[in-house]
Formats: C-alpha cells, structure tokens, sequence
C-alpha cells in the first residue's frame, strides 16, 4: 500500500497528499468520500468549495421541511464538469466540512511553513 500524508478527515472522508518514496507529492489532494475519489489541485479544492456552497443556496427551500435530512437527493456539480453527484443534505454538509476543513488546513501549513517563518 502507498503511503499518505492526511490532510483532513471526519465520519464520512478523507483528503489527503500522497507520498511518493518518502516525498509528500502536494501539488494534487487526493479526496474520498462515499466510494468515491477526486484528485485535485488546492484551486479545483476551492472551485468544488464554491459548487457545494451553490447547492446548499440552491436547497435552502427545504429549511422547514420536516425531511430535509431524509429526502432524496440533491445534485451537487464537481471541479469535474462530466461529473455530478446525487447526495443527501447530511451528506453535503459533511462534504462541505471536508473540503473547507482540508482547505484550512492546507492554507495554515502555508502560512506557518512560509510566509510565518521568519
């Protein structure tokens, strides 16, 4: 099995660099979530941050709705235009706390290990 770096992870994914003979390869974030794996750059990240933010607008209708965490499916587009997914509200809101928690962490670990080093 390769080796990882993780970046982020909660009940429902991961994000994470691959490593490569002991290198961290951080050009690309690998994400996995629900059988289903994207492998993008930190500017794909915050593209596919925006989308999951546009759905979320997108179904704020269903605020009141007593089955808002049990309907069906929502469409939620991808950095990937060919690719969209079918998910719940629980399920695009955990993604949504993977994105933006990876996105965090990604932009803290430039700050402390570039621009913070004096």
């Amino acid at each position: 099995m390769r080796e990882i770096e993780q970046i982020y992870h909660n009940n429902f994914g991961i994000a994470f660099y691959w490593k490569n003979q002991n290198t961290t390869i951080s050009d690309k974030i690998q994400l996995v979530f629900k059988e289903t794996g994207f492998y993008l750059t930190v500017q794909e990240l915050n593209k596919f941050c925006d989308l999951i933010e546009d759905s979320l607008i997108e179904n704020a209708c269903c605020e009141a709705c007593e089955l808002k965490y049990s309907c069906h499916k929502f469409l939620l587009k991808t950095p990937c235009s060919q690719i969209d997914l079918a998910v719940s509200m629980t399920e695009l809101k955990s993604i949504k706390d993977l994105v933006e928690g990876s996105l965090f962490r990604i932009e803290l670990d430039e700050y402390v290990y570039g621009a913070g080093l004096n």
